[in-house]
Parts: structure tokens; C-alpha cells; sequence
């Protein structure tokens, strides 16, 4: 009954998220990057990844690695300045294999965007991106940065894991 959270990150924020989910269940936590790590040798996953630009930054590490994903429970958390909705599911739908998105449970989480700490290309976009938002709140957002950070909001994340963790042992009983 072992788990692990695989999360790749571009600004920062997913990683704190990673990194206090860590914290809270003891769980060892790899960077998508590192290429020694293999989910196939855990009984469940959490999988963490930033939306940029309507999509999930990780769907080619999830493709590649689906086999070792597939068949065990898992969670997935997304990091974005969008709220929970139709909007992100559908940046989801359009990113990731259906396979995995009727076994696994989402929670998105918000998370913080600062303009001066983008590239210059993610800066123009967003500033495109922004200008174009017909949502005036979320335009102003996309405009002048965010911060969504919020430590509470992994509680969910928790609460899944120690029910898988209970059902595991359950299941061994």
C-alpha cells in the first residue's frame, strides 16, 4: 500500500502544492522530470499539473507513462488561476486520455501568477489572452497577476488519500 505524487511545475505553484501534500501524508513526491521515478511501482498516484494555456502541462508524461497510471486509484490536481467549472473540465477533456479521466478524481486547486516572473512570450499571451477574456474579473486577473494560494485548499487531497489509504487496508483484511 504505497502511494506517491508526480506533479510537474513551470512557475511554482504546483510544486508548493506538491510539497504540502507531501508534508501532510508523509507521501514521497517526484518532479515529473526526474526520469528514475516510475509510477508502475506505486499502488496509487497523485498527479499534479498547472494549466497553461488551456491545457494540462504534464498530458505528454501522462501518455507516455499511461500503462504504469491506469487500473489504480488516483488523484489529480490541477493548478490554475480558473476556478473549478466547465471551463476547466473542458481544458481537462481536451488534454488528457478519457481512460484516465473516468478512473481518476480532480480537484482544482487556484494558484498564482505574478506577470513579472513569466517569460516574455507567457507574458504576451496572457496579455492577449487577457485583453480577449470576455469574463471582466478573470481579464483583470489575467492583466495584473494573482495570488490563490491557499494551504486549506488541500484538504480535499487529504481526505482522498487517507480514504484510499482505508480502503487499501480494507481490502487486505
Amino acid at each position: 500500500m504505497n502511494g506517491a505524487i508526480f506533479f510537474t511545475s513551470k512557475y511554482g505553484s504546483t510544486e508548493q502544492y506538491a510539497n504540502w501534500i507531501s508534508e501532510s501524508t508523509g507521501l514521497p513526491m517526484f518532479n515529473m522530470k526526474d526520469r528514475s521515478a516510475h509510477p508502475s511501482k506505486f499502488d496509487y498516484l497523485i498527479l499534479g499539473s498547472p494549466i497553461i494555456y488551456y491545457k494540462v502541462l504534464n498530458h505528454k508524461w501522462i501518455a507516455k507513462n499511461l500503462s504504469g497510471i491506469l487500473g489504480k486509484p488516483i488523484v489529480f490536481f490541477t493548478v490554475s488561476g480558473a476556478p473549478a467549472g466547465p471551463k476547466l473540465d473542458g481544458w481537462i477533456a481536451d488534454s488528457l486520455p478519457k481512460e484516465l479521466i473516468s478512473e481518476m478524481h480532480h480537484i482544482a486547486l487556484r494558484g498564482r501568477q505574478s506577470p513579472a516572473e513569466l517569460t516574455w512570450y507567457d507574458w504576451l499571451m496572457l496579455k492577449i489572452g487577457g485583453l480577449m477574456n470576455k469574463d471582466a474579473e478573470a481579464s483583470k486577473e489575467e492583466l495584473r497577476g494573482f495570488d490563490f494560494m491557499d494551504h486549506a485548499s488541500i484538504e480535499p487531497i487529504i481526505s482522498r488519500v487517507r480514504q484510499i489509504q482505508s480502503n487499501m487496508l480494507q481490502s487486505t483484511i
